[in-house]
């Protein structure tokens, strides 16, 4: 699925007010790094959402080399948060914020007013202890059934975000769940991307290890290398599949 395409299709299910709640996740290299070694459980979690977008392009080159319908192009989370922030706000859809640094609530409210002009939004920052079925989690779930919003965006990072998300979909008063990461930092500039050059060409994960080289080094050097090792198993599984059926 192509981005705009991806877009479109979440804005109308929001429009609709479609029920139970689509849940989409954006997968990087990270992702797919760490669902490898994550508990069977999560990783039926994951596989069920309802929207699985490539994130980064590492992911759509490696579509290349395995898939036989290669990707057509990546859809991130950073990108699909601005162009729904910005039709929720000309539609008068209500969008509700899972994410930021407690007590962060109306300045990143005040903040995304701005961003977005006339974005009707509601923030909720829980603490770092988050977890899904704690006081927490379920929290989240009672503001946004007081709040009615047509979107909510996860912005508490792999795994929360989709474990979250995933437990209470059917219990959400709400159309459309994104789980989309650091999304709400780059939107409101407290983190910048890497221009647009380095984006088209799958370069920026090199502008945010730069960029935050203490936080992400082992998120992009130690993990790129046991994504090179996913492929090369999958290559040789695929390989040996169709060498059986021959």
């Amino acid at each position: 699925m192509r981005y705009t395409e991806a877009a479109d299709r979440l804005t109308q299910t929001a429009t609709l007010g479609v029920r139970p709640a689509t849940v989409v996740v954006t997968t990087n290299v990270d992702h797919l790094v760490r669902l490898d070694r994550a508990t069977a459980e999560f990783v039926a979690l994951y596989r069920d959402a309802d929207a699985i977008f490539a994130d980064g392009m590492p992911l759509v080159w490696a579509s290349h080399y395995l898939a036989e319908t290669p990707l057509p192009e990546r859809v991130t989370g950073a990108d699909l948060f601005v162009t729904l922030a910005e039709r929720a706000a000309a539609l008068r859809l209500p969008i509700f914020v899972v994410g930021g640094m407690p007590g962060d609530e109306p300045q990143l409210t005040a903040e995304l007013s701005a961003r977005f002009p006339g974005l009707q939004v509601e923030v909720y920052s829980p603490s770092m202890q988050f977890s899904a079925d704690g006081i927490e989690g379920y929290e989240a779930v009672r503001r946004i059934a007081r709040s009615q919003p047509a979107m909510v965006f996860v912005c508490l990072g792999m795994p929360k975000q989709e474990t979250w998300a995933m437990l209470h979909r059917s219990s959400l008063a709400t159309s459309v769940v994104m789980c989309v990461g650091a999304a709400l930092e780059f939107a409101l500039g407290h983190k910048r991307r890497a221009p647009l050059w380095m984006q088209r060409h799958g370069m920026e994960w090199l502008w945010r290890l730069a960029t935050e080289p203490r936080r992400l080094w082992r998120r992009y050097l130690v993990q790129s290398v046991r994504f090179i090792r996913l492929l090369w198993n999958e290559r040789t599984i695929s390989a040996q599949r169709s060498a059986n059926v021959r």
